[in-house]
């Protein structure tokens, strides 16, 4: 099986290790009993009088310096926590002396002693008497059977003498099903971890596994190919507007799907579909009914709208929304025509700009051939289905047939269109919508006070827009480069059909749109 792969493997693997991490980390904390613990820590050793070895320089006022003793003395406060799972009662301290722990400064005595509790833990106090063992002599500090909720602490700050600061400072104590022992926080009110060792540790694990999933799916060099991917040789036939989007598809169809060979050979949406169809007779054989072939011809075909009735044989699919605009050259300013005005301007009525409010300069009409999706769109869409006058050049500046009112040209590509608008003062053509982006020399137009853009569709009423179609001889076999390609065209590429500026018909608002030009 193709997902059995290593790369696969190790993903599942990995994020089934890290789901046992989570659930393991989660069933330790709460269901696993653990001992008992208090822990303790040295919050502050500090000197407080001028004679103490490596206490450091410090300046002293009121009883720190009249007092004799305190020219040797230190301050240490100590914090007593419970930090383990379980709460610690009074009859969880296992000695037999009165008191619970024992606390020893190494090298000092033991001078007097001051205990608070936080706010909230007031209670704490009463166990805080000579008669529940409260007491010290030399360097031992006897303290009592502090019972000590999950997470609770005391302090005791100890006035020590006689020895260094920095000394060896140890508690012990009995602890039923348990053990007292420092604990690692350091900060002077830090809390007790909130996990304990295995749990962090199964919390690396996760995190790891995470890790290691998240590194095999950005550093695998190869996407995974499409369904249904079909090898051979396949030609795209048609319109040149629609071009890029089909020459993009078919080398990510082909990086995707090795053992195929696919060619764009774009020379406008009518002559597409007729070689199409040609070719699609010739392959079928004579048309007594019987096929010398199988199958169809090795082609496909886009347009920029859609067949005539004179093509019966070919299958149709709608594969996007195309939007054109008229393009016009910057010497004429004029940013919006109403469709009046262009059906006008085509018919060979305006001969001037300056008649539409634009400066004293010629109109003159590039166009395309009679082979264009694009001008078959712009007469249906914006002429109400008039032809354009009829060409009256050939190098699109000079008039070669005086009975005609402007200057006509015919191109045979999109490029070939914008290049000579851009240069041509006057000069008026069309185009589809992101091939004439950001072109220096010349400017889209609005019509009827409506921007050209793919975005704003379903809300606005801009008329040059077309539904591109793919056409197929008949119905391509399911196994077939052809329908392959139609589908990733529908599926995989719906991506590189946006970034060209086309609205897919495969989209829940392309479909829509397809659907209501359709009906339309």
């Amino acid at each position: 099986m193709d997902w059995l792969s290593t790369e696969n493997l190790i993903a599942v693997l990995t994020a089934v290790l890290g789901l046992l991490a989570t659930v393991g980390a989660l069933w330790y904390e709460r269901r696993v009993p653990r001992r008992k613990r208090v822990g303790y820590r040295v919050q502050m050793d500090t000197a407080i009088g001028d004679n103490v070895p490596d206490g450091g320089a410090n300046a002293r006022l009121g009883l720190f310096d009249e007092t004799p003793e305190m020219s040797g003395a230190t301050l240490v406060l100590l914090r007593v926590e419970n930090d383990g799972s379980q709460e610690i009662t009074d009859a969880d301290y296992t000695g037999r002396a009165l008191h619970g722990l024992t606390a020893v400064f190494t090298g000092r005595t033991v001078r007097g002693l001051a205990v608070t509790a936080p706010p909230g833990a007031d209670h704490l106090m009463e166990h805080f008497t000579p008669g529940a063992g409260l007491r010290y002599e030399g360097s031992t500090l006897r303290i009592p059977r502090v019972p000590l909720n999950r997470g609770q602490h005391y302090k005791l700050l100890v006035l020590l003498t006689g020895g260094p600061v920095g000394g060896e400072i140890t508690m012990s104590g009995g602890i039923q099903a348990g053990e007292v022992r420092p604990n690692r926080s350091t900060t002077p009110d830090d809390k007790p971890p909130v996990l304990s060792r295995p749990a962090r540790l199964l919390t690396v694990l996760l995190t790891l596994s995470v890790i290691t999933l998240a590194s095999i799916i950005v550093l695998r060099d190869d996407d995974p190919p499409p369904i249904e991917c079909a090898t051979g040789e396949l030609t795209v036939l048609g319109s040149t507007a629609f071009a890029p989007v089909a020459r993009e598809l078919a080398e990510k169809y082909e990086n995707d799907c090795p053992g195929s060979a696919i060619t764009v050979s774009a020379h406008g949406s009518t002559s597409g579909v007729r070689e199409l169809d040609d070719e699609g007779r010739k392959f079928a054989g004579p048309g007594d009914g019987r096929a010398r072939k199988k199958g169809a011809p090795p082609l496909l075909s886009f347009s920029d709208g859609p067949k005539s009735d004179g093509f019966p044989r070919l299958a149709e699919t709608r594969v996007a929304v195309s939007v054109f605009a008229l393009v016009l050259n910057d010497r004429v300013p004029l940013r919006n025509l109403t469709l009046p005005q262009v059906r006008r301007i085509y018919r060979g009525d305006v001969r001037n700009w300056k008649e539409l409010g634009g400066p004293d300069l010629p109109v003159v009409l590039v166009s395309r051939g009679s082979s264009s999706g694009t001008r078959d769109t712009l007469q249906r869409r914006v002429l109400a289905g008039a032809f354009e006058i009829k060409a009256s050049s050939n190098d699109c500046l000079s008039k070669d047939d005086p009975s005609v009112p402007v200057t006509r040209c015919e191109l045979d590509s999109t490029d070939q269109v914008l290049d000579a608008v851009e240069r041509i003062p006057g000069a008026l053509g069309y185009s589809e919508l992101r091939t004439a982006a950001d072109l220096k020399g010349l400017h889209r137009l609005d019509l009827e006070g409506h921007a050209p853009s793919v975005e704003q569709l379903t809300r606005s009423g801009y008329p040059y827009r077309e539904i591109e179609y793919a056409y197929t001889y008949g119905l391509p076999p399911a196994d077939s480069l052809a329908s392959s390609f139609l589908a990733y065209a529908r599926g995989n590429g719906l991506d590189v059909i946006r970034t060209h500026g086309h609205l897919p018909c495969a989209t829940p608002e392309g479909l829509r749109v397809c659907g209501e030009d359709i009906e339309g």
